[in-house]
C-alpha cells in the first residue's frame, strides 16, 4: 500500500516570510515532496512576500514560481484542499481565533522570531533569513521522518507539536 500523502498548512500573520519559507520548502526538499503538499497563508497577509525570503529561496534553488501572500480564508472556503497539518510559525497567528477548517487537520505551534523585522546591516537580515530556514529544514525533516501511518492522533499531536520545540 503506497504511503499517504498530506496537505500542510504554514501560518503566519503577513504570510510574507516564514510561513512561505515553510511553504517553498515542504515542496522543495526530497524527503517530504513525495508525502507532503505545502501551503501558506496569514491571518493579514501582507500581500506581497518578502523580498529577502525570495532572494534566499532563489539562492539556495529552490523554485518560487507561485508563492503569494494570501489570507488563510481560502483554505477555509468550500473547494480548497483539505489539510491534514495546520501548523502556526509565528506567535501572533498562534494566539489568534483561527477558521474553522474543514476535516479537523493536526495542529501545531512551531514558533521563531520573525526575520522580516531584523534590522541591520544587509549581512544580518541575511543571517536571520537563513537561519529561520535552516530550523525550518529541520522541523521540516523531522515531521517527514515521523511514521505518521503507525501513530494515534494522540502520539501524532505530541509529536508534532514536540517538533516546534527543536
Amino acid at each position: 500500500m503506497p504511503n499517504p500523502h498530506y496537505n500542510i498548512l504554514f501560518l503566519c500573520t503577513g504570510n510574507s516570510a516564514r510561513s512561505i519559507l515553510a511553504e517553498a520548502l515542504v515542496n522543495h526538499l526530497a524527503v517530504s515532496r513525495a508525502r507532503f503538499t505545502g501551503y501558506s497563508a496569514g491571518s493579514r497577509p501582507r500581500g506581497e512576500v518578502n523580498p529577502h525570503a525570495l532572494a534566499l529561496l532563489a539562492r539556495t534553488g529552490i523554485a518560487t514560481d507561485g508563492l503569494r501572500s494570501k489570507s488563510w480564508d481560502e483554505f477555509a472556503a468550500p473547494g480548497a484542499p483539505k489539510m491534514d497539518f495546520i501548523i502556526t510559525v509565528c506567535d501572533s497567528a498562534a494566539g489568534e481565533p483561527c477558521p474553522y477548517w474543514p476535516g479537523q487537520p493536526m495542529s501545531a505551534h512551531w514558533g521563531m522570531p520573525d526575520p522580516a523585522a531584523v534590522t541591520g546591516s544587509d549581512e544580518d537580515i541575511r543571517k536571520a533569513f537563513a537561519e529561520t530556514m535552516q530550523v525550518l529544514r529541520r522541523r521540516i525533516e523531522l515531521l517527514a521522518s515521523l511514521p505518521l501511518a503507525t501513530l494515534d492522533r494522540m502520539a501524532l499531536q505530541g509529536r508534532v507539536q514536540e517538533i516546534g520545540s527543536r
